[in-house]
C-alpha cells in the first residue's frame, strides 16, 4: 500500500475517534473563564500604578496578598500606601488588614489604621480601627471612633466621611479642641 494513503486513513481516523471523544463528552474542554475560579497569594509585594494619563497614582507595600478573581475580592496584610497628586505625595493609608470588593472598587480598612492627608496647612492624621475607602472617587467614610489631629485641631469623632479630592470633610459627634488661625 502506498504511504499516502496509509497517511490519509490515519488522519480520517484519529479526525473521527478525535471528533467522536469531543462530541461525546468525554473529553475535559478548557474554559477560558477557569482562570477567574482561581485563587492567588503572593508575598512581599510592591505595587506602583499610574493612573489613565501614565501620572504615578498609587505605591504600596503588602506583606501578603490573597485574591479571589471569581468574587473580585482581595485581603491584604500590612498595607502601607501612598497616594499621588502631580507627582506628590496627597494621602498615606496603612492598616493591619484591607479587604477589597469589586475588583477594589471599596477596600475596608481594619486594625490600627492611620490615613494621613497631606494640605497646603500641614497634615492631618485620622486613627481608627476601620476605614472605608473609594479609590477612585478619593473618599473615605467610617462610623466608627476617630481620632483627629491636625495643625488647628486635635479632637474624637464618631464617624467621618471625607473627600479627599476637595478636602471636604464631615465629622460626628465631635469632641475635642480646635485653635483656628489668626
Amino acid at each position: 500500500m502506498d504511504t499516502r494513503v496509509l497517511y490519509i486513513v490515519a488522519i480520517a481516523i484519529a479526525a473521527v475517534s478525535g471528533g467522536y471523544y469531543y462530541y461525546s463528552g468525554s473529553a475535559n474542554k478548557l474554559d477560558a473563564d477557569d482562570s477567574r475560579n482561581m485563587t492567588y497569594t503572593a508575598n512581599d509585594i510592591n505595587l506602583t500604578q499610574t493612573n489613565d494619563l501614565g501620572h504615578l497614582y498609587i505605591r504600596a507595600k503588602v506583606d501578603r496578598l490573597e485574591q479571589d478573581m471569581q468574587k473580585q475580592t482581595s485581603k491584604l496584610e500590612n498595607l502601607h500606601a501612598s497616594m499621588y497628586e502631580n507627582g506628590q505625595v496627597n494621602a498615606t493609608f496603612s492598616s493591619k488588614v484591607a479587604n477589597g470588593y469589586d475588583d477594589n472598587e471599596k477596600v475596608i480598612l481594619s486594625g490600627d489604621v492611620i490615613a494621613t492627608r497631606l494640605a497646603e496647612k500641614g497634615e492631618i492624621v485620622f486613627r481608627t480601627d476601620e476605614l472605608t475607602t473609594y479609590p477612585k472617587t478619593k473618599k473615605i467614610e467610617t462610623t466608627h471612633q476617630v481620632d483627629v489631629q491636625s495643625p488647628q485641631a486635635s479632637f474624637v469623632s464618631n464617624g467621618l466621611k471625607a473627600d479627599l479630592e476637595n478636602s471636604q470633610y464631615e465629622f460626628f459627634n465631635i469632641r475635642g479642641k480646635y485653635a483656628p488661625n489668626s
